[in-house]
């Protein structure tokens, strides 16, 4: 699930370091594997079911999910993506990453959006406690929702900061994304075709999304696809690796909720340019990132200029990233849940 995963995988592993007083059971689809980490009050807690078939899953989360947690005794159910089964036997706290359906529903499949709206409405006003990852993300859940969210910032991983020692940039720029159409892949292709930089690649590393096809063409029409390579999917060494030897990071989403690319970077000391959108906003601070308009080509292509002719420092950007932790987040997360299980049912 690209950055949702390893918000999850990182969460885990946080609550893991933070405490050994609660059982934890992790409840998983027929895909995934073990999420538990080797903790002794983490459990993994297989389902019947395969993720990959979207109306098994929801249905799965509604109706067979509740009679899981019931059987376990459940105290509070976290439900890390947007959704909740909507008559659990105990408290649910669920996250919010985004408002997209939303905000952008036009970068929605038409027959995906009733259940979007249905089933993120139905969550916010069902779960006892929501969290947000951003402050964007909680004005958009009061504005649209009328509820209120506690808010948990992501953390980065500590080995970026090991990363940023051992840095080899080599010719290219880096972003990193899944390729869905709110990314704003097509202007970062067109932005850097018209740079002329043949001498930098261009590498957008991450899940094939639902806007790859069109991406593709739009590079085989621009120049040669070579200068242009799309990765797919990589597991997280390969990711860091990237971060480690990238000439420079480009960010140039036109909505997020959070931001964790943008967050990466910067603890990876990579020279940085992203969109100027109020979450990244939120990330960078004063750290003096630059940005730009997103719906502006011409500024997109003055970024990548920028970024390989005088790229910023990002000693600043380090400090600030450091700001952010896994563990401050699970020990935010871990007081949501605690007042969430004690909270009277309204």
């Amino acid at each position: 699930m690209g950055g949702t995963e390893i918000y999850l995988r990182s969460l885990l592993a946080a609550l893991a370091r933070i405490d050994g007083e609660n059982e934890y059971f992790v409840f998983t689809n027929r895909e995934t594997g073990s999420l538990a980490p080797a903790a002794a009050n983490f459990h993994d807690a297989p389902q019947n079911v395969r993720a990959a078939n979207r109306p098994s899953r929801i249905l799965f989360e509604q109706l067979r999910l509740p009679g899981a947690a019931g059987r376990l005794r459940c105290d509070v159910l976290l439900n890390p993506g947007f959704t909740c089964p909507l008559f659990a036997p105990c408290p649910n706290v669920t996250i919010f990453h985004d408002l997209q359906h939303v905000r952008h529903p036009e970068y929605f499949r038409w027959f995906d959006l009733p259940a979007w709206r249905f089933l993120l409405w139905a969550a916010a006003r069902r779960s006892r406690a929501l969290i947000a990852v951003s402050e964007a993300t909680r004005d958009d859940l009061s504005r649209h929702y009328g509820v209120d969210a506690a808010v948990v910032r992501h953390g980065v991983d500590p080995e970026l900061f090991y990363i940023a020692g051992r840095r080899q940039p080599e010719p290219f720029v880096l972003c990193l994304s899944t390729l869905h159409p709110h990314k704003n892949l097509d202007r970062l292709v067109r932005a850097y075709a018209a740079l002329g930089r043949r001498d930098y690649r261009l590498v957008i590393a991450g899940l094939r999304g639902f806007h790859t096809s069109q991406l593709e063409n739009l590079i085989h029409s621009l120049g040669p696809a070579e200068d242009v390579r799309l990765t797919g999917w990589l597991d997280r060494a390969e990711i860091l690796e990237l971060l480690r030897t990238a000439a420079a990071c480009i960010q140039p989403s036109e909505f997020e909720g959070f931001g964790l690319p943008v967050l990466e970077a910067m603890a990876a000391g990579a020279p940085l340019a992203c969109s100027d959108i109020p979450p990244f906003r939120e990330i960078v601070g004063d750290s003096g990132i630059p940005m730009f308009d997103p719906l502006n080509e011409d500024a997109l292509r003055r970024a990548l200029r920028l970024l390989l002719e005088s790229p910023p420092d990002m000693t600043k950007a380090r400090q600030r990233a450091r700001e952010f932790s896994w563990d401050a987040a699970a020990r935010e997360t871990l007081a949501v849940l605690k007042r969430a299980a004690d909270k009277p049912r309204r």
